[in-house]
């Protein structure tokens, strides 16, 4: 078997993949126009969000198999194309899930309490309490927009925290876990919007979600509510974002995610109010050793013809 990876994965999954062949790892590869030439002969194909699979591309890799995808999303993978070709795609099903929701919770007390805020006053020779109260977070709503894996984490941390949950997800049916033992209120996305002191993006990027949070949809958040992207940046509309962060719409937002990554030239990098960060929600040690591992054996399996719990299914 001869697996080529694109993009940056751990050592564990690497080392997993060499015990059944050849093994070519370039975490810069994603960029090389010549990447259908590194992969015409590859059985397996791992790739993060970089990497474009287009049907092009796997034109050029006839022996192909699988794909193992680095994470969860797929929106940069052709999976009609790999259908039609019979090319199998796994996932790191759940894999940095917690990362996730950990995440979503450092930008939530972040907001609430202005950590580093505070931290450069006081450096600076201030002594401002009053500036720096804050808020506690106990008592407060939390919409989720999506309540798969990464939203039932976040609601299950929510709840010890004393938060009240809103959750709009309309693949949910009214008896799911989420809502049953897990303290999920269902909502529309209207009602998610307008009564949640903090929103969190949880759903894929397709064409049902590009630009769900627009002019449109942000004249219902309260203006006292913060944003959360750790998603997709497609999901959110980032020139009326920006407007409505700039005048004071809504009050902030973190941003994992961005709509052209890195995002050179982007307003939103101007304002004080917003949380910025390189995709690296569900990048923590533990989560990246979880994912190689994972989708390194799943994509095993599949090459031996053995079921897989993270298949794609088309």
């Amino acid at each position: 078997m001869k697996t080529v990876i694109t993009e940056l994965n751990w050592n564990q999954g690497n080392e997993l993949l060499s015990q059944m062949g050849e093994v070519i790892y370039d975490p810069e590869l994603w960029k090389n126009q010549d990447l259908p030439r590194f992969i015409q002969d590859a059985d397996a194909l791992i790739v993060r969000n970089q990497t474009k699979v287009t049907r092009s591309l796997l034109d050029s890799a006839p022996r192909l198999k699988v794909i193992g995808r680095l994470g969860v999303g797929l929106d940069n993978i052709d999976l009609a194309a790999a259908q039609e070709k019979g090319i199998a795609v796994v996932y790191a099903r759940n894999a940095n899930a917690i990362s996730v929701a950990e995440y979503v919770f450092a930008a939530m007390l972040t907001f609430a309490r202005q950590p580093v805020a505070a931290t450069t006053d006081v450096k600076q020779g201030h002594w401002n309490r009053k500036l720096f109260t804050g808020s506690e977070i106990y008592g407060q709503t939390l919409g989720l927009i999506g309540t798969g894996e990464i939203g039932i984490r976040l609601a299950v941390r929510a709840k010890a925290f004393g938060i009240h949950i809103l959750g709009y997800d309309p693949f949910l049916p009214p008896y799911e876990m989420a809502i049953t033992d897990f303290g999920v209120q269902q909502a529309s996305l209207e009602e998610v919007l307008s009564q949640s002191d903090y929103i969190s993006l949880h759903v894929p990027l397709n064409k049902a979600t590009r630009h769900l949070i627009n002019k449109q949809t942000l004249e219902l958040v309260k203006p006292t509510a913060y944003i959360i992207n750790s998603a997709r940046g497609g999901v959110i509309d980032e020139q009326a974002f920006y407007e409505s962060l700039a005048t004071g719409k809504i009050a902030g937002a973190a941003l994992d995610v961005m709509e052209q990554e890195p995002p050179a030239g982007s307003p939103l990098l101007e304002l004080d109010n917003v949380i910025l960060t390189p995709h690296i929600a569900g990048l923590t040690e533990q989560a990246q050793v979880k994912t190689s591992v994972l989708v390194a054996n799943e994509v095993i399996k599949v090459f031996k013809g053995r079921p897989s719990s993270c298949v794609v299914k088309f």
